[in-house]
């Protein structure tokens, strides 16, 4: 059985969830998530807890340096969290072998979190990495999609 958590509660542990992402800090993401903490799909070599993002956040920092993260919907069910963000950025620095390009990005996430607590302990998570290829008008040189 689940322990009920406070709205309020997921609504900071999501927000600053998000806000990590965004700006790229393992040590925030370190606050909001269990130290066992699974990021499905895993990126390649992943173990699970937040360092497993310290070399997608390298990437991301250099891909999409200016990246904004808009939360536009988030529903709660139990220890279940849904959420629907959209992603902005400039594409500045290599993405997957693509070259900078100088475009303005904008693409759809979305993921489903497990709480355990006040703490994310699992997510599913989804981007939708066709719109970012067309509009940067080019493919990626690898298949190794996850730099977000």
């Amino acid at each position: 059985m689940t322990q009920a958590i406070s709205e309020d509660v997921v609504h900071t542990t999501i927000n600053a969830f998000y806000r990590a992402f965004a700006e790229k800090d393992v040590d925030l993401l370190r606050e909001v998530v269990t130290p066992d903490w699974e990021y499905l799909p895993e990126p390649s070599g992943a173990k699970p807890g937040a360092d497993q993002m310290a070399g997608p956040f390298a990437r991301m920092a250099v891909a999409l340096p200016d990246m904004k993260i808009t939360i536009l919907d988030l529903l709660i069910h139990g220890d279940r969290v849904g959420v629907r963000a959209e992603i902005t950025g400039t594409q500045s620095g290599e993405l997957l072998g693509i070259a900078p390009s100088a475009k303005q990005i904008k693409f759809a996430i979305h993921s489903f979190h497990q709480l355990r607590g006040p703490l994310v302990a699992k997510t599913w998570h989804l981007e939708d990495w066709m719109s970012v290829f067309k509009q940067i008008g080019q493919l990626p040189t690898t298949l190794d999609v996850h730099p977000v």
